[in-house]
């Protein structure tokens, strides 16, 4: 009994070590930080986000002064009048709120934009981080920003320099 004891302990500290060994994490927040092309990428989103956002505030002023300008002259305006003021304000609202999940929403240009620019800086990530799985015989690497729960990470563990290195990018931003 005590030798199936000992060989079951002895099975459990081995593949326990087994594991420990085959699991890395990378920092994708610190790998990103270090590619110029994502940087290039994210100026670029970020100058067409405010010339959008610039475009439909443009668009809520005149709303809001073509709702000036009806209150002020309501009292003078025959019922008719009124009903196509109103119409042409509640037409502006419409196309502006169109235009602002045409740019923004969930399905909007921006996302669009952003899905299209930035899939192929997560590929080319992505590739680099199997080679160094590959290379060192890796067999999970984990994102230390992503949902998963990481308690605590040895830095002897983390590959995110060795993923630049595949990259060719030397490392100008600090690790955490």
């Amino acid at each position: 009994m005590k030798a199936f004891i000992l060989i079951l302990a002895f099975t459990f500290v081995s593949i326990t070590s087994l594991f420990a060994q085959r699991m890395r994490f990378v920092d994708s927040d610190y790998i990103l930080k270090n590619m110029p092309e994502y940087a290039s990428v994210k100026r670029q989103l970020d100058a067409l986000a405010v010339q959008w956002q610039a475009d439909v505030d443009a668009k809520y002023q005149e709303i809001d002064r073509l709702l000036k300008a009806y209150q002020a002259d309501q009292v003078l305006l025959t019922p008719d009048m009124k009903r196509r003021r109103e119409a042409e304000i509640d037409d502006k609202e419409k196309s502006a709120k169109d235009f602002q999940n045409k740019k923004f929403g969930p399905d909007g240009e921006l996302t669009q934009k952003s899905s299209a620019l930035i899939k192929p800086i997560q590929d080319k990530i992505a590739k680099a981080i199997q080679a160094v799985a590959e290379d060192d015989n890796i067999e999970i690497i984990f994102d230390k920003n992503s949902e998963l729960l990481m308690l605590y990470a040895s830095p002897s563990l983390d590959k995110s320099k060795e993923v630049l290195a595949k990259l060719g990018i030397k490392p100008v931003a600090s690790s955490k």
